[in-house]
């Protein structure tokens, strides 16, 4: 990939697995220097770490959780020091809750509602105060087809993932025209969180059933990250983008 992105500083939440692994690594390969944040796996974030290093970038990890507004405080803080600054933030880190409505308690409900959709809010107020300062930036957002489609056994997924879309357009009108936000709302990804392998049999009969008849792969989400990222994407703010397979059309 071409350095698009050279020299450019961001922060990607979630990076040691799956889309944000990724992504990460998509950011770096077009010339980025990235800092991503994980939670609790470390030798995920080695390997991580690794193949981000791997494309030449200046890249670190930041341990933190998200869902706990301190520790998703510092980790920003600690992405804009060891950056220099930072120019685009992508919200990813996110957990799901598969049980059915009468099943999920409301510790259950809470912990996904904080891991991403107040996860998102603090690390993008936080990076979008930092770059009101300095008079530019972008924030991209993962969100959900499921918050479009709803799902059976996941509702505090669906509902977190749906308020990030609402979100995203929040903050794009807010904060026009210096800060871009937008959103990736992904379809069915082979990831350990969403992948097949986890999936009930209804499920991924579901899954087959849409226009291209296969699950996404993290590239293809990061592909529509770094292109909103990039030096092609300055006239687009407050959308949200379906990469999806055709299982959602607007």
């Amino acid at each position: 990939m071409s350095n698009t992105l050279s020299e450019m500083r961001v922060l990607v939440t979630g990076g040691s697995r799956g889309i944000g692994r990724a992504t990460a690594i998509a950011l770096a390969s077009a010339g980025a220097n990235v800092a991503f944040g994980h939670h609790d796996d470390d030798a995920a974030a080695a390997v991580s770490l690794a193949e981000v290093q791997a494309h030449d970038a200046a890249a670190f990890s930041i341990k933190a959780d998200v869902s706990v507004e301190a520790e998703a405080i510092e980790m920003v803080n600690c992405a804009i020091k060891g950056l220099g600054g930072l120019d685009v933030v992508i919200n990813n880190a996110g957990i799901l809750h598969e049980a059915g409505l009468l099943d999920t308690t409301v510790e259950a409900f809470d912990k996904v509602i904080a891991v991403n959709l107040r996860g998102t809010f603090v690390v993008g107020r936080e990076a979008i105060r930092h770059m009101m300062q300095q008079g530019s930036g972008r924030v991209i957002n993962i969100a959900s087809d499921l918050g479009y489609l709803g799902r059976e056994r996941n509702t505090a997924y669906c509902a977190s993932k749906a308020g990030i879309g609402a979100m995203t357009r929040a903050w794009a009108l807010e904060f026009a025209p210096r800060i871009l936000v937008n959103a990736v709302a992904p379809g069915p990804v082979d990831t350990d969180m969403l992948g097949a392998e986890v999936m009930s049999e209804a499920q991924r009969q579901k899954e087959s059933d849409i226009p291209l008849a296969r699950i996404g792969h993290p590239e293809e989400i990061a592909n529509m990250v770094t292109f909103l990222a990039g030096p092609q994407a300055t006239f687009i703010t407050g959308q949200t983008f379906g990469v999806n397979g055709g299982s959602v059309m607007s």
